[in-house]
């Protein structure tokens, strides 16, 4: 189901007066990449990127063109590890967090 203007530009303007919904998507983003819900991941991500950074400014600090970094997010997208990964890399100096990864049981 495709998302509405109004539903975008909610969480984009939650996005700019809240660096903790931002590291929350970026979060839970890569919490779903992980658990293996890799389209969930994308949506999540691709919600991140459309509300802070921009497509052109990321394609700009990855060296990705910004229309192959909009397919990688898009429904059909299969971005290779070493893109996502570079993608990821680039939004933590971005936000300025680093994320790690804990093992829990």
């Amino acid at each position: 189901m495709p998302l509405t203007r109004d539903f975008k530009e909610t969480v984009q303007r939650r996005a700019e007066r809240d660096p903790a919904f931002r590291e929350g998507l970026l979060k839970d983003g890569v919490e779903c990449l992980l658990a293996g819900d890799v389209d969930t991941g994308k949506i999540v991500l691709r919600d991140y990127i459309n509300a802070t950074i921009g497509f052109e400014k990321l394609g700009a600090l990855s060296n990705m063109p910004p229309k192959s970094l909009m397919r990688m997010f898009g429904p059909s997208g299969n971005p290779h590890a070493r893109n996502l990964f570079e993608v990821i890399h680039c939004i933590q100096q971005h936000e300025g967090v680093q994320l790690e990864v804990k093992a829990v049981r």
